[in-house]
């Protein structure tokens, strides 16, 4: 089974249709050429200067990550408002509201969605195939899922991906599998991109990095989108300043979990009132009020 490839001129629904089908797909032309050479700009800098990483089983001895990535460049933002990825995400992640009672009223509400890590990925000559692996297992999703998934991750390649320098190796249709079948190497097809593509997977879609066998590095950016009421793999608060918080969009501080969900999932206490942590953010004062340092 190989992974489709989508036109960007394509709706969330029809991605979100193949997602459903196939667990995975790839997205031709995602990221608009400014975004693209802009974090090429930004990032690719960085990533010659820090160190690979130290564990040979995961995350890789050859292989560079770098999160933090809407502190580094704002062009990580674009990346997490195209509606390609952002809307399709909404519509698996929030496909299906809740009912419930409260006395005798009963009410329906469906889950906010939130950043939920970045990461700059770059895999080097040398560096062998990650362990085949479902990104919700962070959650401790079980499967299949029956009802709705935790995750939708996406990955824009920002160099060309091949098989032989480690593109992303897929296993579409995995979603499906219960957790008692082991996921095999001789059953992935690789993600071969173009620089600006994107691959979107479901978080129970199995993958895992490729083994890079070229002459040069392969580098991609990671980028879930994830059900608000779980925790963030990665740190929003404490990655991103302040300052720079405050001059995002509302839309995108709410992606960042700056944002009370439908269920009071994050609230903050002022004075004795609940609130959404957005009126913190407006509050010149707000380095007084303890919760920020």
């Amino acid at each position: 089974m190989s992974i489709r490839k989508l036109p960007n001129t394509s709706s969330p629904e029809e991605i979100a249709a193949v997602m459903r089908a196939d667990g995975v797909v790839c997205i031709e032309g995602f990221a608009s050429p400014e975004t693209l050479n802009g974090l090429q700009q930004d990032l690719l800098p960085l990533l010659e200067q820090i160190p690979a990483g130290d564990d040979p089983f995961f995350h890789g001895e050859k292989t560079r990550r770098l999160s933090r990535l809407f502190a580094r460049t704002d062009h990580a933002v674009s990346i997490a408002l195209n509606p390609l990825s952002l809307e399709t995400a909404r519509k698996i992640l929030q496909v299906e509201p809740v009912k419930m009672w409260f006395g005798d009223q009963q009410i329906e509400s469906k889950p906010d969605i939130q950043i939920g890590a970045t990461q700059a990925i770059q895999i080097w000559p040398g560096q062998g195939g990650q362990p085949l692996h479902r990104d919700d297992a962070v959650y401790l999703w079980r499967h299949p899922t029956y009802e709705r998934e935790a995750r939708i991750n996406l990955m824009v390649a920002l160099t060309e991906f091949t098989q032989e320098n480690g593109a992303t190796r897929v296993i579409p249709g995995s979603h499906k599998w219960d957790d008692e079948r082991m996921p095999k190497p001789d059953e992935t097809v690789p993600a071969e991109m173009s620089a600006g593509d994107a691959l979107m997977w479901l978080g129970s879609t199995y993958h895992g990095g490729g083994e890079n066998t070229s002459n040069g590095p392969r580098t991609g950016i990671s980028m879930p989108y994830d059900l608000s009421y779980l925790r963030q793999e990665e740190n929003q608060y404490l990655s991103v300043p302040i300052e720079k918080v405050r001059g995002f969009t509302e839309e995108f501080q709410r992606l960042l979990g700056w944002a009370r969900g439908e269920t009071y999932v994050g609230f903050i206490e002022i004075d004795g009132r609940i609130v959404d942590p957005l009126e913190l953010l407006k509050r010149e004062d707000f380095k007084e009020v303890g919760l920020i340092p």
